[in-house]
């Protein structure tokens, strides 16, 4: 029995059966008769859809829209499913969703299977997806300076600007040897040595605290002296080769010593606005109950326009996404808030998307068989520079000496952080396709190391 809403009694099914009828179902059905025939027929039309009635699915799955969602699936399947196996195997989950990204580019999908890789990702869809992927690392950045709070240099500051400086030089040093080596053969056409050499030398000193965060809690060491002790080095460190990588940008982008002078000029004042003005403000906010959406939005809308600035400026809207994130770091409670609400979003649907779009740039022929050895003495001065530049340096301070290789293992990681630095000097070009593709292996290896370099101290050690 229904209730009737004017009187609250009860009415018979059959009754609204009824209504229902007269009032929906009838008036419905009048408006698809009319239509359907009452209007002129069109037969040819009629006949051109009743032709394609049978390819209609692959139409729709070639439109953009088909094709990206198709694409989006793809991806996140590879990846996810990549870093679930390689989290059976004792190294972290972005390790296998960056490793299956670049498997799905021209290098080795577009090897194998060619009309597949044709058919997933023609070049003309690679612009949407590009551009989804540059946002999903600006949200990335925006996470990562969030969660570089220099406070963990507390107790630590001499010894984290002496060991984390060492663990920049010292590889920066051995890089721009390199490059020297590089340059006639690797050197990008219109590329002067002085950009180039700076940059080979700066991506030799990138640390992906990101990464190394999660390494550590993976290993249960974070609150552990070793844990703590890396923390602050890998902050202070981070902090520093991003101020060097925007000041190489600033320096490489212009096209004189006067452009040059004022780039670096505007650079040094937005790093000092951002930190001198905007941090402390920060600090001073108390975010009242039910007012979290609100700075949500508001933090999201500095770390584009802070992109958008930076940008503008030509040392690329990363820079300004990263150091929006610095200024965030100073509150606790909007760090927290940015790590709960954004970096879902951006680690889990759009971060394999950077990964693949890394992939997709490293040509079919990046790599020859030449370059096999090119790769391992990339991979050996990157990790010498690393763990011997950091050694070094914290055995100089009193450090016992396996400590001292453990923390230079930690240092050592580079992951997610080194991807981003090497993709803006390929768009830069600074970096040519092989050059490029050789780094980006580098960048796996010495991340993939970090847990059995660990393992192997550790075991030495008991």
């Amino acid at each position: 029995m229904f209730m009737d809403v004017q009187t609250g009694g009860s009415v018979p099914p059959m009754k609204w059966g009824w209504r229902y009828l007269a009032w929906a179902a009838v008036p419905l059905a009048i408006g698809l008769a009319l239509a359907r025939y009452a209007g002129p027929g069109v037969p040819s039309v009629a006949s051109k859809a009743e032709a394609v009635v049978g390819s209609d699915w692959a139409h729709h799955l070639a439109s953009p829209l088909g094709l990206f969602l198709l694409q989006l699936l793809v991806l996140l399947l590879v990846a996810k499913g990549a870093g679930a196996l390689l989290k059976h195997f004792g190294q972290p989950a972005v390790i296998g969703e960056m490793a299956a990204g670049l498997m799905m580019g021209p290098l080795v999908l577009g090897s194998l299977l060619p009309q597949l890789h044709g058919a997933l990702f023609p070049a003309a869809s690679l612009g949407p997806l590009g551009m989804l992927s540059q946002l999903g690392v600006l949200m990335f950045l925006l996470v990562a300076g969030a969660e570089l709070d220099l406070g963990a240099l507390r107790g630590r500051r001499k010894f984290a600007f002496t060991v984390s400086h060492a663990g920049i030089a010292v590889p920066f040093v051995l890089g721009v040897g390199l490059a020297i080596w590089l340059y006639p053969e690797h050197g990008p056409q219109g590329v002067g040595f002085t950009a180039f050499a700076l940059f080979v030398g700066i991506s030799m000193s990138i640390t992906a605290f990101p990464v190394l965060l999660r390494i550590l809690a993976d290993r249960g060491i974070t609150q552990t002296p070793l844990g703590q002790t890396s923390i602050a080095c890998a902050a202070l460190g981070d902090a520093t080769a991003w101020c060097m990588l925007a000041l190489i940008v600033a320096a490489a982008q212009a096209t004189g010593w006067l452009s040059a002078s004022v780039n670096l000029v505007c650079v040094v004042l937005f790093i000092a606005l951002m930190l001198g003005a905007v941090k402390p403000w920060f600090a001073r906010q108390q975010i009242a109950p039910g007012r979290e959406g609100r700075w949500l939005l508001g933090i999201l809308l500095l770390s584009l326009a802070s992109a958008l600035v930076t940008e503008v400026l030509g040392i690329h809207a990363l820079f300004g996404a990263f150091a929006a994130g610095v200024a965030v770091s100073s509150n606790a409670q909007l760090r927290e808030l940015l790590v709960a609400k954004v970096e879902p979003f951006a680690a889990t649907l759009l971060l394999p998307l950077f990964f693949a779009m890394t992939g997709l740039r490293m040509r079919a022929d990046a790599l020859q068989t030449s370059d096999i050895l090119l790769c391992v003495v990339v991979i050996m001065v990157a990790t010498a520079g690393k763990l011997l530049g950091t050694w070094s340096a914290a055995r100089s301070t009193g450090m016992e000496n396996r400590e001292a290789w453990r923390l230079g293992v930690l240092m050592n990681t580079r992951g997610l952080m080194e991807l981003i630095v090497l993709n803006l000097g390929y768009e830069l070009g600074l970096l040519g396709d092989r050059l490029f593709a050789v780094l980006v292996i580098m960048a796996l290896v010495t991340t993939a190391m970090t847990g059995p370099l660990l393992n192997l101290i550790e075991r030495r050690k008991a």
